[in-house]
C-alpha cells in the first residue's frame, strides 16, 4: 500500500517527455537560475560522461566542460522543475556509460568519435509547461522594462516641468 502511494507520487513528479540523453553527448542544459527576485535562463554546454538512474524520477546526467583550461563538472536532475530543457548537440560512439577516463585527458585525446543522428528528431520532445514558462518570463521581462520606461518618461515629466515652473518665476522676478 505505501509503496504503490510513494510511487504515485514520485510518477507524479516526473517530467512527461525528456530527451534521452546518453553518454558520449554533447548536450546543452537550459537551466533556471533564481537571483533574488529575477529569473534567468543559463546554458551549460558539454559532454555527458555519465547517466544515472534512466527510469527513475531521480535520473541524473553529468555534464562536463572545459572552462578557460579548468574542467567543470555539473550533474542534473533530468526531472527537476529548474532544468527548462536538455538540447542533444552532437552523439558520439562510446563503449561505457561512465566516461571517468575524459578527466585525464585533454586536446585532442579527449576527442570522442562522432556519428551520425536525427537531431531534429530527437530534439524534438515537446514541453508545452516549460514552453509557457519560459514564455511567460519573457514577457514579465517585456513588461518589467515598459514599467520602467513609463517610470523613467514620468520622471522626466516631472523635470521638466519643475524646470518650466522655475523658469516661469524667474521671467517674473525679472
Amino acid at each position: 500500500m505505501s509503496f504503490e502511494l510513494i510511487k504515485k507520487v514520485n510518477d507524479a513528479q516526473k517530467k512527461t517527455s525528456i530527451v534521452d540523453a546518453r553518454s558520449g553527448d554533447t548536450v546543452r542544459v537550459h537551466q533556471k537560475i533564481k537571483e533574488g527576485n529575477k529569473e534567468r535562463i543559463q546554458i551549460f554546454e558539454g559532454v555527458v560522461i555519465r547517466t544515472d538512474r534512466r527510469d527513475s524520477h531521480t535520473s541524473r546526467i553529468t555534464v562536463r566542460k572545459i572552462a578557460s583550461g579548468v574542467g567543470v563538472e555539473k550533474s542534473f536532475l533530468i526531472h527537476s522543475p529548474l532544468v527548462e530543457k536538455i538540447e542533444i548537440v552532437r552523439r558520439s560512439k562510446v563503449r561505457r556509460n561512465f566516461l571517468s577516463f575524459l578527466r585525464n585527458r585533454s586536446g585532442k585525446g579527449a576527442r570522442l568519435k562522432g556519428v551520425n543522428f536525427d537531431r531534429e528528431g530527437v530534439n524534438d520532445v515537446r514541453d508545452e509547461a516549460a514552453e509557457a514558462e519560459e514564455h511567460r518570463l519573457k514577457e514579465q521581462a517585456h513588461l518589467d522594462a515598459e514599467a520602467k520606461a513609463a517610470e523613467k518618461a514620468a520622471e522626466q515629466a516631472e523635470l521638466e516641468a519643475k524646470q518650466a515652473e522655475v523658469e516661469a518665476r524667474h521671467a517674473e522676478q525679472q
